[in-house]
């Protein structure tokens, strides 16, 4: 049993992160997915007392549950907890006076509480609101989404996001009646578009593409990856845990090139030119205990890299 599971989540390669993320134990380290708190949680274990995290998630849920678990932390002043869109963090981390840092960890795509809450949206197993949003101050939900696209548009989201071989049919199906409300209607529409023993994978990803559009989460990706670069010190690193070839790719080639164009740049003696050096060439994957004990970890891909002094 991972001791920093809670009710909310249970963190992802939880061990490998802190082994691999904590350089210094009296630095400034980012949880720039803060959930259910779990992984912050084993990073403030890994400090001393001159360590402190900063945890920041856009989900209101998210903040009120971690705040509550580890609020010995906030009172000592190890912990400060901020509301808001790692797409924003060098904005958010100057509301702290915080200008560089030591780590930053990322856990991408959707949280156990997000995909078991039914009214959340993220989940084609339960019923709820066609809603999809990580904020839900944000204007846009998925079924807003729908009814704003046309055909062309929403075919190109279920290629793009969901890699999806049917985006045509797909499409046409969701855009020929009302626009689903819930969870099931859009369900038993994609249903209707494929044969059964392929239903299954179908809606996955469906569901993820429109995810993924809802929450701009591969363009927040990328200028989180962007920001890491000038707030992470010579020596510090960054730890990104990704669960579908859309992110994980666009992390690998930034960690090894520097550029999300995957394209190497060299200087005139043919040196590679990067700001960060990958510490694991193949990332670090789940081991058979911890798939066990939580299936939904089966997907996970952890990297890690540390930031090389400036030129």
């Amino acid at each position: 049993m991972n001791p920093y599971t809670s009710g909310y989540h249970e963190p992802v390669l939880c061990k490998a992160v802190v082994n691999g993320l904590v350089g210094k134990t009296d630095g400034c380290y980012v949880d720039a997915t803060l959930g259910g708190g779990g992984h912050t949680a084993a990073l403030l274990d890994a400090l001393d007392a001159g360590g402190r995290v900063v945890g920041i998630d856009q989900d209101s849920d998210a903040i009120e549950a971690a705040s509550t678990r580890l609020s010995d932390f906030i009172q000592t002043g190890h912990l400060q907890v901020i509301q808001g869109n790692f797409a924003n963090l060098p904005v958010l981390l100057g509301t702290l006076n915080i200008s560089a840092i030591d780590g930053i960890l990322l856990d991408l795509g959707v949280s156990s509480h997000q995909f078991d809450a039914g009214h959340r949206g993220f989940s084609h197993r339960l019923d709820g609101p066609l809603d999809m949003r990580m904020d839900t101050h944000v204007d846009e939900s998925a079924r807003d989404l729908l009814a704003r696209l046309d055909e062309r548009e929403l075919r190109l989201i279920l290629r793009k996001y969901g890699e999806e071989p049917r985006a045509g049919s797909i499409a046409r199906k969701l855009l020929a009646g009302p626009v689903p409300e819930t969870t099931r209607e859009l369900s038993e529409i994609v249903e209707g578009a494929v044969p059964p023993p392929q239903r299954s994978k179908t809606l996955a990803r469906v569901f993820q593409a429109l995810r993924i559009a809802v929450n701009n989460e591969l363009e927040v990706l990328e200028q989180v990856l962007r920001d890491a670069t000038d707030l992470v010190r010579p020596g510090g690193r960054i730890a990104v845990i990704a669960y579908h070839s859309l992110e994980d790719r666009r992390v690998k080639r930034f960690l090894r090139y520097g550029n999300l164009r995957g394209e190497p740049e060299r200087d005139l003696m043919g040196n590679l030119i990067a700001p960060w050096r990958p510490i694991n060439r193949r990332p670090l994957v789940p081991d058979e205990e911890e798939v066990a004990g939580n299936p939904r970890s089966r997907s996970a891909r952890l990297r890690l890299a540390e930031r090389l002094p400036l030129p």
